[in-house]
């Protein structure tokens, strides 16, 4: 094995000072780096796959001038992934007087902790919450969509959430400082200074030769990567690591060759276009999600169910959408949007309908040295304006559900979206997605058949309840049997019929009996 990239040094900003790593296996996690190597223990292992966030730590990079913070869970972050990057664990958060940090400070005076081994996982996510809210006060809701991916097994969440809110009576105590960004400025220059010096000084031949790349390469143009991916279609390639880390975790595999996607500058946009976005593959799912909120707002309940924060900051759209896992839960709603995928090679570029990149379970339409580009998403269509009887009853219908055992940070056992178009008060077009009730996620032909051209009525829908039930065969795993999937996509159905009549607290979030903020219903 070519071990260019091992031997290469991996530089990062911790606690003030620059951190040089040599001779690092591709497949070293931040955490053992941070454990084994620089003897950081506050960080705990818990889960070892993202769950539990007691690795939860702070990284920090530049976008735009400005320095960028988020939380995320080390056990499963390949270390080489941190280089030119800022990062802070519980040992840094103090000031050089002993001054703790103000989430420090909170969670001792609203006592917390309790047994303590969750606790610094609790106080990283806490100090990335402080520095995305350094002005305004924390609200209940937002502290604990904020804390999604830290598990307390003594259950404290009501202290912690306390902690949250207390910050804001605190003094600031930032992590952005002059010191950290003039550090990752100047680990950007060596950077450049390093990959001038390795660019060739004379015209490439026509025929070009094949690029080198030793055990872990992270480029940062398309082409390079296009290049990389052509000349070695072996090595794995990665992207936000939330499930192949758990591959190197919890399966002990090993990969010779890493290909890490992540800093190639055009995969990291969203571009807006006049009728659809394109989210790059390379763009986390906070932004990604973000991004479709901003034009269907009903979708926020469920972008802040997909994965905890930490999950979400970390790991990509594109990552989940190649993933091709038939519980990954972005992929129904993309199906039922109409969205596009993009994949691109040396040789060019292909598009297709996201539910035709999905051939067999875990098995893609990708080719070996082709990389998932882009997510092309429709824009929905304007509403009739108007006050009419004929307007009121036209428009969009967007929905996603997802039903789990756990609430929040789970995995789905049936995920539905649909995407139902009225006019007058009948269907005139309908698009749904369903992920863990087949091989594959899936686009619900028949069901939509059953809808188009009907009216919006209850017969409708229960005719097309039956069909959504016939449809699929899903089997019985340790997540739900197959009858009850088969039953739940029906009743979900039925529930995307009671909100479009406006019937009110259709779910849990709907009711009030356990309000954050503590209102009684």
């Amino acid at each position: 094995m070519d071990t260019q990239a091992i031997s290469k040094p991996v530089r990062f900003i911790k606690g003030g000072a620059v951190h040089t790593l040599v001779q690092l296996a591709p497949t070293r996690t931040l955490l053992e780096v941070l454990r084994e190597d620089l003897h950081c223990t506050g960080t705990k292992e818990g889960c070892g796959e993202g769950d539990c966030g007691a690795c939860t730590v702070v990284v920090g990079e530049l976008r735009g001038g400005k320095l960028h913070t988020q939380a995320v869970n080390s056990c499963i972050k390949l270390a080489h992934s941190m280089d030119g990057m800022a990062l802070w664990t519980v040992e840094d958060l103090a000031a050089p007087d002993g001054n703790l940090h103000p989430a420090q400070t909170a969670l001792a005076q609203c006592h917390g902790s309790q047994c303590g081994f969750c606790t610094p996982g609790f106080v990283m996510s806490l100090a990335a919450l402080s520095e995305q809210h350094p002005k305004r006060a924390i609200s209940r809701e937002v502290a604990s969509n904020a804390l999604s991916g830290n598990l307390c097994r003594c259950t404290g969440y009501r202290p912690i959430l306390d902690a949250a809110q207390a910050m804001a009576q605190l003094p600031r105590q930032p992590l952005d400082t002059p010191q950290v960004r003039s550090g990752l400025r100047a680990l950007a220059q060596v950077a450049q200074a390093e990959a001038a010096a390795l660019a060739p000084v004379k015209p490439a031949p026509k025929r070009a030769p094949k690029p080198q790349m030793g055990a872990y390469a992270a480029p940062t143009d398309l082409a390079t990567l296009l290049a990389l991916r052509h000349a070695y279609p072996q090595a794995q390639l990665v992207a936000g690591c939330t499930d192949v880390g758990l591959w190197i975790t919890k399966q002990d595999r090993d990969f010779a060759q890493v290909l890490d996607v992540t800093r190639v500058e055009a995969l990291r946009q969203i571009d807006d276009y006049p009728h659809h976005i394109a989210i790059g593959a390379a763009v986390n799912l906070t932004d990604a999600f973000a991004a479709l909120v901003a034009q269907r707002p009903q979708l926020q309940s469920f972008a802040q169910r997909f994965a905890g924060l930490p999950v979400r900051n970390a790991g990509t759209l594109g990552g989940n959408v190649a993933n091709g896992s038939p519980i990954g839960d972005s992929m129904p709603l993309l199906i039922a949007l109409g969205a596009n995928v993009v994949l691109a090679s040396h040789s060019g570029y292909r598009e297709m309908p996201i539910e035709d990149l999905y051939l067999a379970y875990r098995t893609t339409a990708l080719r070996p040295d082709e990389v998932l580009g882009w997510i092309k998403v429709p824009k929905p269509l304007p509403a009739p304006k108007g006050r009419s009887k004929a307007n009121r009853s036209s428009g969009e219908l967007c929905r996603v559900y997802k039903i789990s055992k756990r609430f929040e940070d789970d995995i789905s056992a049936v995920c539905l979206a649909l995407n139902v178009r009225l006019e007058g008060g009948h269907v005139v077009s309908a698009s749904i997605g369903a992920g863990g009730v087949a091989a594959t996620p899936v686009r619900a032909r028949a069901t939509q058949a059953a809808l188009v051209g009907q009216a919006w009525a209850e017969a409708t829908v229960r005719s097309a309840m039956a069909a959504l039930r016939a449809e699929f065969a899903p089997i019985s795993d340790m997540r739900a049997s197959g009858a009850y999937r088969s039953e739940v996509l029906g009743n979900l159905l039925w529930r995307f019929w009671l909100e479009s009549q406006g019937t009110p607290r259709t779910d849990l979030q709907a009711l009030a009996a356990l309000d954050l903020e503590g209102a009684q219903p």
